[in-house]
């Protein structure tokens, strides 16, 4: 009961908002302090896109395809989006570490600046090139009529997308998940309760149609804004709104940037040999296998968000540690994580190797589909401790302020293995569609060892930030 009751107040204290130095104390308590509300908070990101499509799926398959056409390319956003904030929790969690919260201040004040100026180029961008987008996705002149309005409200608000990511990462990086998580709950709630009536209206209403869940999925992410912004001004913790600090500062803006472009681009190289990937499948085993294909990656995203909400602290724990100069504090903290990412996954992975044809037949009941699925399930699903692992020595490293190897180690990892090898079984080889599911536990398995490598090499040690 005793024990239980600790658990309890544990759980407690990583969702009460309070933000922490986590360069003292405990390490598995601080792993779970910081993990549970990352977990949360990247459980609720994915929620937009799925009530955006349940809700819109009535308006017939062009406003479906309009919503997954936009989301597609809305991915270079989220690419900017996490790019500045990975940058934003690595710097944040240095200064922490080091006891400066002024800097940190300063820091998090000038990566605002940097965004609002990105996000002035991308709005504009969208905006005027939106039926231009949905053209060069391949959809149909009746497609681009229906759905620019959609396309132009979504690439236009690409400022609270930036945003709810960016003031995350600040927050972060100041030891702070739960209130980067609380604002993921505020944004999604609002999103659900708007999404049905901006599209269908209420009453004598009607309702905006497929407009509608544009803008009310924009409401729910600035309101979501406009609660991080609260707490900012508010100044009640580490990190405090002053006038000064908006004066642009030449060499935290160029750090800031020197550090957001690799991450970036990390997330532009893993999506692009995803969607490769995805037309290998197609190409390769038709509809069918596709429809597998699609169900199964979808259920590994899903087990993975939980391994993601540990890297996250491992990246914040590691950044705060190598400010404070505790370089042996860093590595008990990754490997601990890692350890914990390890045992997940291995569950995971038992769940997938067992069950894979009951999980997909939840989603589809036409044998075929299933049965793609369930094998794409179970070959994938067999690298995941693999995955685990890897993820965290990665963001360890983004934390560390070391974007650029983990970059050199996706790019490889994906370009240079996971497309030509599953290429090369699907076709040359002729082992079929299963050579694209083996090609990706390969890949991921080395991207972990490298990962592994070069975090052990120890360089990250000596960067500045």
């Amino acid at each position: 009961m005793r024990t239980f009751k600790k658990y309890l107040n544990l759980i407690k204290a990583s969702l009460d908002g309070e933000e922490r130095d986590y360069t003292e104390g405990n390490i598995r308590t601080a792993i779970v302090l910081l993990s549970i509300p990352m977990i949360l908070e990247l459980s609720l990101e994915s929620v937009f896109a799925v009530v955006d499509m349940f809700f819109v799926g009535r308006l017939g398959e062009n406003a479906i395809a309009v919503v997954g056409y936009t989301e597609s390319v809305i991915t270079l956003i989220y690419s900017v989006a996490i790019g500045l904030s990975t940058a934003a929790t690595a710097v944040i969690a240095r200064r922490v570490g080091e006891k400066r919260p002024e800097e940190a201040s300063r820091s998090a004040m000038q990566a605002l600046m940097i965004s609002g100026v990105v996000t002035v180029i991308l709005s504009i961008t969208g905006v005027v090139l939106a039926p231009e987008i949905l053209g060069f996705m391949g959809a149909t002149p009746e497609v681009i009529s229906q759905g620019q309005g959609f396309t132009a409200i979504m690439f236009g608000s690409s400022g609270v997308i930036v945003f709810l990511f960016l003031i995350n990462g600040i927050f972060r990086g100041a030891g702070n998940a739960a209130l980067a998580m609380r604002s993921l709950w505020i944004a999604s709630i609002i999103n659900i309760i708007l999404d049905p009536v901006m599209i269908y209206g209420i009453g004598h209403w009607n309702g905006l149609g497929l407009e509608g869940a544009a803008i009310a999925t924009c409401i729910g992410r600035g309101t979501g804004v406009g609660y991080q912004l609260f707490h900012m001004i508010k100044g009640s913790g580490i990190i405090k709104v002053k006038a000064s600090d908006f004066v642009p500062d030449r060499k935290i803006i160029l750090s800031m940037i020197s550090l957001a472009w690799p991450a970036t681009f990390q997330f532009i190289i893993a999506s692009g040999s995803w969607i490769v990937l995805t037309k290998l499948v197609a190409e390769t085993g038709g509809t069918s296998a596709s429809a597998g294909y699609q169900i199964a990656i979808r259920n590994v995203v899903f087990f993975i968000l939980p391994a993601w909400g540990l890297s996250n602290a491992a990246a914040t724990l590691t950044g705060q540690n190598l400010g404070a100069k505790k370089i042996e504090r860093v590595f008990q903290s990754v490997k601990l994580a890692a350890l914990y990412n390890a045992v997940f996954m291995f569950f995971v992975t038992m769940i997938f190797l067992i069950f894979p044809a009951q999980i997909i037949s939840v989603f589809s009941s036409e044998p075929e589909v299933t049965g793609f699925g369930a094998r794409a399930l179970r070959i994938i699903g067999g690298g995941f401790i693999f995955y685990g692992i890897g993820m965290v020595m990665i963001q360890s490293l983004n934390g560390a302020g070391d974007t650029r190897t983990p970059t050199w180690i996706n790019f490889f990892g994906f370009w240079l293995i996971q497309i030509p090898l599953a290429y090369f079984l699907t076709t040359v080889a002729g082992i079929g569609i299963d050579g694209a599911f083996i090609a990706v536990p390969v890949a991921e398995s080395l991207i972990a060892a490298a990962a592994w490598y070069y975090f052990r090499l120890g360089k990250w040690k000596d960067i500045k930030v």
